[in-house]
């Protein structure tokens, strides 16, 4: 059974793609048809400074399983309006180098 659960999840549920080194230009439309080339895209997400709105250079892609391996493959290290693309399957940020966030202040100490 747990085979099952695992295949379905890897052929059928959504994955996040990390694209980084866009321009600052990129609009999430333009993301969107350079991904839909290869699969369906779900969502874009481009990442805007909090306190400057200024775009910071990278986004998330979300696509169907399926698609989202041969997008990785096709456009990593592709140009995009000359900057090479960083495209790579997303971690969980709680999973990321450093272990999990805590937020500010560091960890909670007793």
């Amino acid at each position: 059974m747990g085979h099952l659960i695992f295949l379905f999840r890897n052929l059928f549920m959504p994955k996040s793609i990390y694209v980084g080194n866009l321009p600052f230009n990129a609009t999430e439309d333009e993301v969107r048809s350079l991904f839909e080339a290869h699969g369906s895209v779900l969502s874009v997400k481009l990442i805007s400074d909090r306190e400057t709105g200024r775009p910071r250079g990278f986004g998330f892609v979300e696509m169907e399983s399926s698609d989202a391996a041969a997008a990785i493959s096709a456009l990593d290290g592709a140009d995009m309006n000359g900057r090479s693309l960083r495209v790579n399957e997303a971690m969980d940020r709680a999973a990321g180098p450093g272990g999990p966030r805590r937020g500010p202040g560091g960890p909670r100490r007793f």
